[in-house]
């Protein structure tokens, strides 16, 4: 028995309908699991630990990413808003359902109109910012500030300042050390150099935490002014800040997330596009880190400075976490302990992928219609009484 039309053409209509909503859903949700689920946590190479450092067996993994540049009520269209968080909201939640790191650092430029947004609106922010990278209470949170978030040196206020120090847990200079590997959290806009209302205090909070370390490391005289200090161990400090070292530009990156060719070499204004040299060499000669994280620039870039006492200070330059500014979005993933590291850099979906899946998508699905309608019509290729093959 034949079925009516009516119920076929609901049945053809629903598994249509089912077809599109499972592009859709692959799309903008699980095809974030299969790119970010390639990604892994990078093996320590013992070759590399420091010896001279104790390892207490401790290994941190840290998720980090820069930029993410969430638009406010200025710029951009409501649709590329929208579009651009609910890419960032899946790439984070994917990342940290599939692995779990212990801590997640922001390297600045959380918000794209932080610097211009009324105290209303700053709110909204925080509160967007909370919503679109939820993370269970066990993961830790690590927030350097960037000049979107409170404005370049030259329009700095106090008021700008304390609110986003207030709303993230930061200062001009945060010592703190988690699991034994110690990081600096440095505001990159308060190393001007100058003496204003935000350098002053950076430079002093700056020496102390010089001390500290140093004390930390053994220097016995230093350790009675700091009997109290919060470091458990010594570990070389890893510096986190938005604005990269000095450099005189992009040129020496050679990264796949490198900036295009267009603006690889043009020359870096210093506090503009990264701290000045002084600053830079202040920052080598007091920390002597081992590692340096920044963003700001939205490209990738891996480059090795030389510190006072000879070592090589490597610093990694992360990309934006936003498809709004970079085509092909990382972030890094870092196994850390007191004396070792080791940074492994995750690709993110990329969107031309994305629109390529849509497109052959709706081709299918037209070449599905067409072929439905011929054959409703009957005239798909049929055999003719007496015609020979």
């Amino acid at each position: 028995m034949k079925r009516p039309r009516i119920l076929l053409d609901v049945y053809f209509l629903g598994k249509l309908a089912l077809a599109i909503v499972g592009v859709f859903v692959y799309c903008e949700f699980l095809h974030y699991y299969v790119v970010i689920g390639q990604c892994d946590w990078p093996v320590l190479n013992p070759s590399s630990a420091d010896k001279s450092i104790e390892d207490n067996g401790d290994q941190l993994r840290a998720m980090i990413l820069a930029d993410t540049h969430l638009l406010g009520r200025r710029n951009g269209h409501w649709f590329d808003k929208l579009r651009r968080e609910w890419q960032m909201h899946r790439a984070f939640q994917s990342a940290i359902t599939l692995h779990k790191p212990n801590i997640v650092i922001f390297l600045g430029d959380l918000f794209d109109e932080g610097k211009w947004c009324m105290p209303d609106e700053f709110a909204a922010y925080v509160t967007r910012f909370h919503n679109l990278f939820y993370a269970p209470e066990e993961i830790q949170f690590l927030i350097a500030a960037g000049n979107h978030d409170m404005g370049f040196h030259y329009s700095l206020n106090p008021y700008l300042v304390n609110r986003f120090q207030k709303a993230f847990d930061t200062g001009p200079v945060k010592l703190l050390q988690i699991q034994g590997v110690t990081f600096v959290i440095i505001n990159s806009m308060a190393m001007e150099g100058d003496d204003c209302f935000l350098c002053k205090p950076a430079l002093t909070k700056l020496k102390i935490v010089s001390r500290q370390l140093k004390c930390a490391k053994g220097d016995k005289e230093l350790c009675e002014y700091w009997k109290n200090s919060m470091m458990q161990q010594y570990s070389m400090p890893i510096i986190l800040q938005h604005y990269p070292l000095f450099r005189e530009s992009d040129a020496v990156c050679s990264e796949p997330d490198e900036a295009p060719e267009d603006i690889k070499y043009i020359r870096f204004r210093e506090r503009w596009e990264c701290i000045s040299k002084d600053s830079t060499e202040l920052l080598l000669e007091e920390l002597s880190p081992r590692l340096v994280l920044s963003g700001h620039t939205h490209h990738g870039c891996h480059v090795q400075h030389n510190s006072s006492d000879g070592k090589i200070v490597h610093e990694y330059t992360i990309p934006s976490f936003s498809w709004r500014n970079k085509k092909n979005p990382t972030f890094s993933m870092m196994t850390a302990s007191p004396n070792n590291y080791s940074i492994y850099k995750c690709h993110m979906p990329s969107e031309n992928t994305v629109l390529s899946i849509y497109a052959l998508s709706v081709i299918a699905f037209v070449v599905w219609l067409t072929s439905k309608k011929f054959r409703s019509q009957g005239v798909l290729y049929t055999k003719v009484p007496g015609h020979l093959d």
